[in-house]
């Protein structure tokens, strides 16, 4: 019988890859559902094959589902995620020590999930606020810590959400390391639930795609024989899909803040904890409140407050700027002179002013602020708290003065005109042109002999005595 439930949960995976890959996979991401035990999912029409689900659709999918099933909600939120992340890391061919999903398999296997492989990535994006109509509550974003504190009741409607990371370009996990890490998550959410016999309903899903196959004529299909996986970045032209942070200082903007993703990871227990902000920060499900933040002439201070990040039930992200006059450049620059972190009455001090800065008209850009790899935030001392903390912001971009119109100055990037590569590139240029300049030179140097034996003449004859 086990046996047959490890097939069926390796058949569930396999049949998520071929559905999908039957339709049009542009900007879409998968969705699973299911329920504790004893409260199994209503029955549903599966969708047909290709066919992506609206926003609309979801909406009905999930209030039939949630009709008769348990109204405690685990949403899992991951940052992004495709059907190629199951058939890649789900062990779906029988390599089940190779599985990054197993936690998930096993839950699935004591269920009838609820299974649309194909929905719009701008409809699972909404899926927060429509689990929050649905159960007439507001979402509470934890994690497991925070869980195993808290004390559920089954006839009390809850919407709790857990969101997860994926791997970036300035990670130093894989996908597959930081997958298995979630599923990790999810284990332990479910464990805490099924120890304190809370009957639940868990949704798994993601806010974009992890990879996007881009649509293309059958003709440039079979002349250009070019892969057409590609990343969304390929397009060039991405729009924002949320506003920027804004606080405002006597109704004019004062601080502009965006970033992909914001990342902050504790050091517990020799283990790494991370915890994406992005979600309580940006979009309408934000939660973030910006008291303590103010802004003149030559000072900004931003302050990001949240509530239960990494189990502190209070915690602050503060960025701290100052502008003034370089005589040298003749011109006003700003800084960022530290990153502040506030939790439980403690403090980590993070310094930026090395790498932080932009002239005072500007905003400063950048594809990725670390504190960890090629760091440009650094622990203030050696022994500040800062030193246990990790922080990452994907495509950053904060103004802290000259706002105008609610919208970003002309950005300055982190990125210098002359990069590595392009460095590369010139002294190898250099190196050839130098060794093709010796090669000629020679060449040039090669002399031919103006003299030549004659056969018919006397013989040279060489002495053999003194």
């Amino acid at each position: 019988m086990a046996d047959l439930k490890m097939l069926s949960c390796s058949v569930f995976f396999v049949v998520l890859f071929c559905v999908t890959s039957l339709g049009k996979c542009n900007e879409q991401v998968p969705l699973i559902m299911w329920s504790s035990a004893g409260s199994p999912l209503p029955s549903h029409a599966p969708p047909a094959a290709g066919h992506i689900v609206s926003t609309a659709q979801l909406e009905s999918y999930l209030q039939n589902a949630l009709r008769n099933s348990p109204h405690n909600v685990l949403l899992f939120l991951q940052d992004k995620l495709s059907v190629d992340d199951f058939t890649m890391y789900g062990g779906v061919f029988g390599n089940k020590q190779e599985s990054a999903f197993s936690n998930l398999e096993v839950a699935l296997q004591s269920s009838t999930p609820l299974l649309l492989p194909s929905v719009a990535h701008s409809a699972a994006s909404a899926v927060t606020g429509i689990l929050q109509e649905q159960l007439d509550t507001s979402p509470l974003y934890m994690d497991p810590e925070t869980l195993a504190q808290l004390r559920l009741n089954a006839s009390v409607a809850a919407l709790l959400v857990f969101r997860l990371p994926y791997a970036t370009s300035a990670d130093m996990m894989s996908a597959k390391e930081v997958l298995s890490g979630n599923d990790e998550v999810i284990g332990q959410v479910l464990n805490i639930m099924h120890n304190q016999a809370v009957p639940y309903t868990a949704v798994y899903t993601a806010l974009q795609p992890s990879r996007v196959i881009e649509d293309a004529p059958l003709a440039m299909q079979s002349v250009g024989g070019r892969s057409l996986l590609q990343s969304r970045n390929s397009k060039g032209g991405d729009k924002v899909p949320y506003p920027p942070v804004e606080f405002t200082e006597r109704g004019s903007p004062c601080i502009l803040l965006w970033a992909e993703n914001l990342t902050v990871s504790i050091l517990r227990e020799n283990k790494w904890q991370r915890h994406d902000l992005s979600s309580q920060t940006f979009g309408e499900s934000a939660t973030v409140k910006l008291e303590g933040s103010a802004c003149n002439e030559s000072h900004s201070r931003l302050a990001l407050n949240y509530e239960n990040v990494l189990g502190f039930r209070s915690f602050k992200v503060i960025f701290v700027m100052s502008q003034r006059l370089y005589p040298v450049s003749a011109r006003r620059w700003f800084t960022m002179d530290e990153v502040i972190l506030e939790y439980e009455g403690k403090r980590a001090t993070f310094n930026a002013s090395r790498a932080i800065y932009a002239p005072a008209e500007y905003s400063y850009r950048c594809e990725s602020v670390t504190s960890f790899r090629y760091a440009q935030l650094v622990p203030r001392t050696s022994k500040d708290a800062a030193n246990q903390w990790k922080l990452s912001f994907e495509d950053f971009q904060i103004q802290g003065f000259n706002v105008t119109r609610k919208e970003f100055s002309y950005a300055s990037d982190c990125a210098g005109f002359f990069t590595p590569g392009i460095w590369m590139g010139l002294l190898t240029s250099l190196l050839m042109v130098l060794i093709l300049t010796y090669g000629l030179h020679m060449i040039m140097q090669l002399r031919t002999m103006d003299r030549f034996d004659d056969p018919k003449g006397p013989a040279i004859s060489v002495p053999q005595t003194e």
